[in-house]
């Protein structure tokens, strides 16, 4: 015969379980969210925001298809894009901020529009140039997966890409002491 303290302490026990594997789940997707996203695939976007949260972007593209950012800018150097099909099942899952991604901007073709469906609003302050009469975003990367970095768009006032620039994070390039 078992007491009330063991059935307590046994459902206490599988209570216990439950929180831990939940937070077990939660840390892969916050430590892989690559591979927790990829395992998504198919699934509809409910799946995705449970799994992810609320997206900082959402992006109707001109496909049919959408595109929500997971973005860890102005400190990170990551921002991930889930894709969905116009039926709203995920497709991709993807970090966005990588030299291949950014290198894809196409200067004197791509517009301001071009940029966010790509990457997302930057998050850091954007600053106007009136001499160059351009405007930059800019949005921190691993260059290379190794150097922290600053991606630079250079739009002018029609909104078109004039140029990119890659510079040193300012945050991170900091003399040895």
């Amino acid at each position: 015969m078992t007491s009330r303290y063991q059935r307590g302490s046994r459902h206490l026990l599988q209570i216990l379980w439950a929180v831990l594997a939940t937070l077990a789940l939660g840390a892969c997707t916050v430590l892989a969210p690559i591979d927790s996203g990829l395992k998504l695939i198919g699934q509809p976007q409910s799946a995705i925001q449970a799994a992810f949260g609320k997206p900082t972007d959402v992006y109707k593209l001109d496909d049919g298809t959408t595109r929500w950012f997971y973005s860890k800018q102005p400190l990170g150097e990551y921002s991930y894009a889930a894709d969905f099909d116009r039926d709203g099942k995920l497709t991709n899952f993807r970090q966005m901020l990588t030299t291949t991604e950014l290198y894809k901007a196409k200067v004197n073709v791509w517009t301001k529009k071009d940029g966010l469906e790509h990457f997302g609003a930057p998050r850091e302050p954007i600053e106007y140039y009136p001499r160059l009469k351009q405007e930059a975003w800019s949005y921190r990367f691993l260059h290379e997966d190794q150097w922290y970095s600053m991606f630079n768009f250079m739009f002018d006032d029609t909104g078109v890409l004039r140029q990119t620039l890659v510079t040193p994070d300012p945050l991170r390039d900091r003399p040895e002491r």
